[in-house]
């Protein structure tokens, strides 16, 4: 399974802050000025690269904080 602080920190990565930002687990992304279609399609990425899940635009959209993009992941891991 993996790490929470190691998914902030590919989520962080993929996502390209512009300004260091502390990411918890009940951040919303709609909070986040970053985060944009480009944004999400980085996340999208991340996912296939670092964890062999595919996702959609759609699954994101379904997920309103970080720690739902990490249940994502454990989800679909199994």
């Amino acid at each position: 399974m993996e790490d929470f602080d190691n998914f902030v920190a590919n989520f962080t990565s993929a996502v390209d802050f512009q300004e260091e930002r502390e990411i918890r687990a009940d951040t919303k992304l709609a909070d986040l000025p970053e985060w944009d279609s480009l944004a999400a399609l980085g996340v999208i990425i991340m996912f296939d690269t670092e964890y062999g899940v595919t996702i959609t635009g759609g699954d994101l959209k379904a997920c309103p904080t970080i720690s739902s993009i990490f249940e994502l992941i454990q989800a679909r891991r199994k």
